[in-house]
């Protein structure tokens, strides 16, 4: 009896190792992982989801419902967006993605800092944004914007293609910054640069919704996540609301 017990202990042992080879193989462990990536709460900032990444709420995203106040004739008096472009040191001919482009008001100004041989690719979630964008470089006579509809996790740019990502009041708003920044990351040439866009958490001044703010620590802890080979290479602080904070893919 006692040999028996051994041997059926033994043959459920071999049972057990055999199958965590076989869920090793399937990576067990990467999918528990990925949902800890992401925290939830139901006691949260009404303008937020819910949805927490590394201490920071993601905010509600803006629907194409809100066209207008992207378009409101104060924006340049309020953002100084003429001086943000001159801070992003663009160069003819670049390659440079606006994130998040909305109905187009930052691809426009990026449009001309890259010239005619340069290209603007335009990327949005919201087929509704790109439309009102294709019309207004319609009717303003601009055909170096591309439009491209990405999804939640990905702006659906090709690896190694861009220059420069440009990400203007928006990346507080991903559904997943984790998925989103990789991608962006890997769509950037060696060397590439994205710039972070974000209203000063720091400054309670800053007449916006306190989700939809950004400290500079916060953005640094989130973008130098070493899996997307990011390092900070300054931030511009010479705009009225928001600061620009830089970084260059590790060549």
């Amino acid at each position: 009896m006692r040999s028996l017990t051994f041997w059926l202990s033994s043959f459920v042992f071999i049972l057990a190792v055999s199958a965590l080879q076989v869920h090793a193989q399937d990576e067990p462990y990467s999918a528990p992982l990925k949902e800890l990536r992401y925290t939830y709460n139901q006691n949260h900032d009404p303008n937020g989801i819910g949805k927490f990444y590394l201490g920071r709420e993601i905010a509600r995203v803006m629907g194409h419902q809100g066209i207008r106040w992207l378009e409101r004739p104060e924006r340049e008096e309020e953002e100084r967006l003429s001086k943000l472009i001159e801070g992003l040191d663009i160069e003819s001919g670049m390659t440079v993605a606006d994130i998040g482009a909305g109905s187009g008001v930052i691809s426009v100004l990026l449009s001309e800092a890259v010239g005619p041989t340069g290209t603007v690719l335009a990327v949005d979630i919201q087929q509704e944004m790109l439309d009102a964008l294709q019309a207004k470089c319609k009717f303003l006579d601009i055909d170096n914007v591309v439009p491209v509809l990405g999804t939640t996790k990905s702006p659906r740019l090709e690896s190694g293609t861009v220059d420069l990502i440009v990400m203007v009041d928006v990346y507080h708003e991903f559904d997943f910054p984790f998925e989103m920044l990789q991608n962006i990351s890997s769509a950037l040439k060696p060397g590439g640069r994205v710039a972070f866009v974000e209203y000063r958490k720091e400054d309670p001044y800053v007449p916006i919704k306190e989700v939809h703010k950004m400290s500079e620590a916060q953005v640094k802890t989130e973008a130098l996540v070493p899996a997307h080979g990011l390092q900070w290479v300054g931030t511009f602080r010479r705009l009225p609301r928001q600061h620009v904070v830089l970084f260059s893919k590790v060549e």
